[in-house]
């Protein structure tokens, strides 16, 4: 009966074998999280006259190994923790369901967090060595995000750690790698970004809610309900697009900006694909149209900002 279960969990998620299993450890559809930030910090950046493309890559692939390494340590430390089972979803399931030793996750997720330290290395060297302290910090968090005596994931603050330094932080360092310093107008844009990051959290935590709860979190989803979440969800989206218009008449950001607004249709998809649903397998699409839309918004912000600099 486990059996049919694990494969019934493994058909309706597409999961197959393979390169596929450590392709899904990765959780790519939360690696937009990592990209996204360093486009945009910096092509607010080359819009100011200053881009090295070097640093960008540095940069980019230093962003995507943490956060993959911090999905890795979220697998092993809920495995550890007894929270994910073969049924559970939105997991990679490399350990609970393809059988993968979890001390082969966390070694992964370690050498991930290496290879992203000498890249930090590369960056300060060619920046500033105060970008460490900053990187150091980020990592720290990334390990007790789920790791620590109280994972961070496990509280009301998920979103706000996660949207802060995902967004803020990295469109902080990515702008200032490039041009050595850092101004109000850089970090006010990093605040819809922010937003988009912070709900794909929201979302992930709106879905596995039920389960959640019986384990003994205390998400802000859990705290709202979920119907007040999938509002509060709105609410972020309604903000987010609040001040990009705020922006754009101030002159913060340039009329092309205006292009973000297309992505708003995916938003609405959002909030539309969790009506009467319940189930985390029924939620999964409105997550899946969730990073969908941080992708689209902070590419065509990122988008704008280029073509503002030749027009």
């Amino acid at each position: 009966m486990e059996s049919m279960k694990k494969h019934h969990v493994k058909d309706a998620l597409n999961e197959r074998d393979g390169f596929h299993v450590w392709w899904r450890l990765l959780r790519p559809h939360t690696l937009t999280a990592s990209f996204i930030p360093v486009f945009v910090g910096s092509m607010v950046a080359y819009n100011d006259g200053s881009l090295h493309i070097t640093l960008f890559l540095a940069m980019l692939l230093a962003s995507i190994l943490i956060q993959a390494a911090t999905n890795m340590f979220n697998e092993y430390y809920d495995y550890v923790r007894g929270l994910d089972n073969e049924q559970s979803v939105g997991i990679g399931g490399t350990i609970v369901r393809d059988k993968i030793a979890p001390k082969t996750v966390l070694n992964l997720a370690l050498a991930f967090f290496g290879v992203a330290i000498l890249l930090g290395i590369y960056i300060c060297y060619m920046s500033s060595w105060w970008v460490a302290l900053i990187g150091a910090i980020g990592m720290l968090v990334g390990y007790l995000y789920t790791g620590g005596p109280i994972p961070i994931a496990y509280t009301p603050f998920g979103e706000l750690f996660s949207g802060f330094l995902m967004g803020t932080v990295i469109i902080g360092i990515s702008y200032y790698i490039q041009t050595l310093t850092l101004s109000v107008d850089v970090i006010l844009i990093s605040i819809p970004i922010a937003i988009c990051i912070a709900t794909i959290m929201l979302s992930n935590n709106i879905r596995d809610l039920d389960n959640d709860k019986v384990s003994g979190r205390k998400t802000i989803a859990i705290l709202l309900g979920r119907k007040n979440a999938v509002r509060f969800q709105a609410t972020l989206f309604i903000i987010a697009y609040g001040l990009t218009a705020l922006y754009i008449i101030t002159g913060i950001l340039p009329l092309w900006s205006l292009i973000t607004l297309i992505s708003g249709m995916k938003a609405i998809e959002v909030i539309k694909k969790y009506k009467g649903k319940t189930q985390p397998l029924e939620i999964m699409p409105a997550m899946a149209a969730t990073g969908k839309h941080n992708t689209f918004y902070g590419f065509l912000l990122g988008v704008s900002l280029l073509i503002s600099h030749f027009f």
